[in-house]
């Protein structure tokens, strides 16, 4: 596998040298197998291009690169670059009571700095392709944004306004279920102190946000 990269530059250029190469190659490359579709491989794109792009996280709390403090986001888009799917951030705090400021949250640590890699194709995982990678860091507004949502969805998650735990809420961020399967529960309290049983729930980004990170920056390429 390859060593983990030196610098932020060395990082863009392995991830620029991805641009147009299908998945299948660089999974023969490492001697990795290919799954014929992804409904029980969920993660396998992800895990793919972390192995190609020298990814040393063993933390889920930390960024994929967490000597650069970069984190690695493949992206599905159509033929114009559109994401076509929500972009997973992070495990949301169900059931803590002060999850703490977004200043110190694990979504802004995980969001300061990103590489998306935009994924194409829609055929089997092998034969879907790489697009030309965007590294992101949030300018101001886009900070707010993600605080504001931050501070609403974590009120929300505090009070254990259970019902109100939908993808409703938030304008860059969403609470979605997070759970490998229907039957994953975890114990919280409701609004009268009761303790009721819910899905794990995940932050994830919205694709009309992701869609604005990518607009002006992201080049498609043809197979």
């Amino acid at each position: 596998m390859p060593a983990p990269p030196a610098s932020e530059n060395e990082l863009i250029q392995r991830a620029d040298a991805l641009a147009g190469r299908s998945l299948g190659d660089l999974a023969a490359e490492l001697h990795l197998p290919v799954p014929p579709d992804l409904k029980r491989h969920k993660g396998w794109i992800g895990d793919l291009l972390e192995h190609v792009l020298g990814a040393e996280a063993g933390n889920a709390s930390e960024p994929d690169f967490p000597h650069l403090g970069i984190e690695l986001k493949t992206i599905p888009v159509d033929d114009r670059g559109r994401p076509k799917q929500t972009t997973w951030v992070c495990v949301a705090p169900v059931g803590v009571l002060d999850p703490g400021p977004w200043w110190t949250s694990a979504v802004r640590r995980r969001l300061a700095r990103v590489l998306f890699v935009p994924i194409l194709g829609d055929g089997p995982p092998g034969e879907r392709w790489c697009g030309v990678p965007v590294m992101w860091s949030p300018d101001a507004d886009q900070e707010a944004t993600l605080k504001q949502d931050w501070d609403t969805l974590t009120e929300l998650l505090a009070a254990g306004e259970v019902w109100q735990w939908h993808a409703r809420h938030g304008t860059a961020l969403q609470l979605r279920p997070k759970a490998a399967t229907s039957s994953n529960r975890t114990w919280v309290t409701d609004d009268e102190g009761e303790w009721v049983q819910t899905v794990p729930r995940g932050f994830y980004l919205r694709t009309s946000f992701t869609a604005g990170i990518l607009a002006g920056e992201a080049r498609l390429l043809d197979p």
